[in-house]
């Protein structure tokens, strides 16, 4: 098989309801809290569910630095702006371009990236119409005759699903190849994904990948809950008492570059990319297979696109949603690709919720930060792990990575499964 490039990450960004930055939220995660707190955006009170993982006084404007760009973006738009901006920061890859002459400064932009995974849409863009749906009583003519007076005349541009794609290319002079992703929960991971091989494939020499996501509004929310999926309390992944899962908001954002493109401007790489594989159960919109046959298979298929070998894996960031069946074919794929030999097993949803489009990027970005400090957190809601799985190592308590390799499982409705293999960054 013929070399390719080595892929490194050179920046991050995070914002969840555990932190504003993936330094704060690893010490959240690190000191066992959860970041889960009652629903402050409506009145929930008569609401089945009113616990999710929210970020509070959200400031826009204090984010972003820029107050005309609210007029054109929604909440979750906000969040995968405020991760790229801070990934972006935190690579240099703008101040780098700021120190080459006009030519070179105009081929570096044109040979940088941006993939994003975004939420496929939210019931919250339809809510301008209620009041006038309501006052207009089912008169067509009178609906249409008030309607350019009545909603925001902004609401197309502030509901397309790609805003974070065009406004990280626009605000940082960013334009390479790109791509909008809205593939459920996987969505972030495969903005990852894509990107990697873009920069494998020589499209580009470096690339912004983002994902994000704000799935905590009440239409949401209710069918979930209807659906079985949500948690009274608390996700309890792997728990024998599990109940669901709960909605987290937030993004999260990688710099990815090709080594080449790293070492000549002296960039420090966090980590590397090593494989990636994405499959499907097929079973239906919410069906899974109970023996995670599809996952097993996006698991072999990463370690086979690593070149590497289950034994090689020192540590595995499982999707961890904790709903009943989830949970149970995760830890089914997991036994039968790893067999009697699983490396510690986490997973970080308990602490600041599922993120839906931005979950997997925003826990590749936890898996960095934990081998930075040599730790496999714990979950620390569970209790009893569920004896159907018995072999599963997983735990309430902190241990250490049996190597520099990291597994993230990442799964979204429809039946996909994604598998994405990290190392770690040499000892810094």
């Amino acid at each position: 098989m013929a070399d390719r490039a080595k892929i490194v990450v050179t920046g991050a960004g995070a914002l969840c309801a555990a932190g504003k930055d993936p330094a704060q939220i690893w010490e959240t995660v690190r000191a066992g809290r959860s970041a889960l707190s009652p629903i402050r955006q409506w009145d929930t009170t008569d609401w089945p569910r009113r616990i999710a993982g929210e970020i509070a006084d959200l400031d826009p404007v204090a984010l972003l630095k820029d107050r005309k760009i609210q007029k054109f973006i929604r909440r979750s738009d906000v969040f995968g702006l405020y991760a790229a901006d801070q990934a972006i920061e935190a690579s240099s890859i703008c101040a780098y371009r700021e120190t080459l002459g006009e030519a070179a400064a105009a081929a570096f932009s044109d040979r940088t990236g941006v993939y994003v995974g975004s939420g496929g849409g939210t019931y919250q863009s339809q809510y301008d119409y209620f009041p006038l749906l309501t006052a207009a009583d089912g008169e067509l003519k009178r609906f249409g005759a008030e309607l350019g007076d009545t909603v925001n005349p902004m609401w197309l541009l502030q509901t397309l699903p790609n805003n974070v794609l065009g406004h990280v290319g626009i605000r940082h002079g960013l334009k390479g190849p790109n791509a909008c992703i809205t593939n459920h929960s996987v969505s972030g991971m495969l903005a990852i994904v894509e990107a990697m091989e873009s920069l494998r494939q020589g499209e580009a020499d470096r690339a912004v990948a983002v994902g994000h996501d704000a799935p905590i509004e009440p239409q949401v929310i209710l069918y979930y809950h209807r659906a079985g999926l949500l948690a009274e309390e608390r996700i309890r992944s792997f728990d024998a008492r599990r109940d669901g899962s709960v909605f987290g908001e937030g993004g999260a954002a990688l710099v990815l570059e090709t080594e080449v493109s790293a070492a000549g401007r002296g960039a420090t790489a966090l980590g590397e990319l090593l494989g990636a594989a994405c499959t499907s159960d097929a079973q239906g919109l919410l069906a899974i297979r109970e023996d995670g046959a599809a996952l097993t298979d996006a698991i072999r298929g990463a370690l086979e696109d690593a070149r590497l070998a289950p034994s090689d894996v020192g540590m595995i960031v499982a999707h961890a949603n904790g709903t009943r069946q989830s949970d149970a074919s995760e830890a089914a794929a997991i036994l039968q690709v790893f067999g009697t030999a699983v490396p510690p097993v986490t997973g970080f949803k308990w602490a600041f919720g599922h993120l839906i489009a931005a979950s997997g990027i925003i826990e590749t970005v936890q898996a960095l930060w934990a081998f930075r400090e040599h730790t496999v957190p714990g979950i620390a809601t569970l209790r009893e792990l569920d004896p159907a799985f018995a072999q599963l190592p997983a735990s309430a308590a902190p241990r250490a990575p049996r190597g520099d390799v990291a597994l993230i499982v990442s799964r979204g409705f429809g039946g996909i499964n994604a598998a994405l293999l990290i190392r770690a960054a040499a000892s810094r």
